[in-house]
């Protein structure tokens, strides 16, 4: 397990540094100018000229990478063009919606998937089956954006059981953030719940096929304990492949539903940035969330070892 963990975590790190000098590289080649954007079009040369050398953007293309990655490894993400504040201070402030969003979005995603899956495999072409895979194909058709509008029409305007948008702030005590919140999270589960339904289903009738299945019914284990402790622990590791991506996906593109339910997170702070022409927060926020998707899939990795050692023992 060791030499495993020490092989995943040399590739994280290759990762993290390639995924930097890419964004870096990405970045450098948009159009426009940062001071000219800040400083307006009717700004002078000389005043713009002031200001970019200020920002320190008439520097070689490797001296502004250097102190940049410089600056992250001490934890310093440098100070926004446009708010003239701290980036880790707009970052940490915008995760602290985006992270429970994407948590909780993933939290109703798996337990809709994992209860509507298994319950169409344990009923195979059955009516139980049907209908369930015909929700998950309307359920993938549908884009979160407009299932997030049909939600506001719904629970908003007419039954006013919910706020239409905005986010209290978690000042104002956990339940009110979490109302703020489920609407946008069902919106964003019900699409990836679809996905990982599907996707669960066909990987528990796989596991049903096998000789171990009719092993366990032949000692007399109940349907429920056979199908719920022995073929879904079987299945899961395409299930957890997907619902690795599908949390890394919440995590960075949470944008449109941000923007329908006016929520402060870190997709809108990124689209801000981009018109602002505020490259420090853009290329902080982009590698912050390439870090993240990289991370989650290392933890994918490391959980396939813990629960298929063939994984492990076939990398060694």
């Amino acid at each position: 397990m060791g030499l495993f963990l020490v092989k995943r975590l040399i590739t994280l790190v290759a990762t993290l540094a390639a995924t930097s000098v890419v964004v870096f590289l990405v970045l450098e080649v948009l159009p426009g100018n940062a001071a000219q954007v800040l400083m307006g079009p009717d700004a002078s040369p000389e005043a713009v000229a002031a200001l970019t050398a200020k920002l320190g953007l008439d520097q070689p293309a490797t001296t502004r990478y250097l102190q940049w990655i410089t600056g992250l490894l001490h934890g310093d993400l440098g100070v926004s063009h446009a708010y003239g504040t701290p980036v880790g201070e707009l970052v940490v402030e915008r995760l602290a919606l985006t992270v429970p969003l994407a948590i909780l979005a993933m939290l109703l995603t798996v337990a809709l998937a994992l209860a509507a899956g298994v319950y169409a495999a344990s009923r195979h072409n059955r009516a139980g089956d049907v209908g369930i895979m015909g929700l998950t194909q309307v359920g993938i058709a549908i884009p979160n954006f407009w299932f997030a509008i049909l939600l506001i029409l719904l629970f908003s305007v007419h039954l006013q059981w919910f706020s239409a948008g905005g986010f209290p702030g978690w000042g104002e005590g956990l339940l009110p953030g979490l109302q703020a919140l489920l609407l946008p999270a069902v919106s964003l589960a019900v699409v990836q719940a679809a996905i990982l339904a599907r996707i669960t289903r066909s990987a528990v009738l796989e596991v049903l096929r096998e000789d171990f299945v009719r092993t366990a019914r032949a000692k007399g284990a109940s349907p429920r304990r056979v199908l719920w402790g022995h073929v879904l622990r079987n299945a899961l590791i395409p299930v957890i492949t997907v619902m690795g991506l599908q949390f890394a996906e919440l995590l960075a593109g949470t944008i449109v539903v941000e923007s329908v339910f006016y929520l402060p997170g870190l997709g809108r702070l990124i689209f801000q940035s981009i018109a602002n022409r505020d490259l420090v927060v853009v290329r902080n926020c982009v590698l912050l969330l390439a870090v993240m998707v990289i991370v989650v899939n290392f933890v994918v990795d490391v959980l396939y070892a813990v629960i298929d050692p063939r994984v492990k023992a076939s990398d060694l």
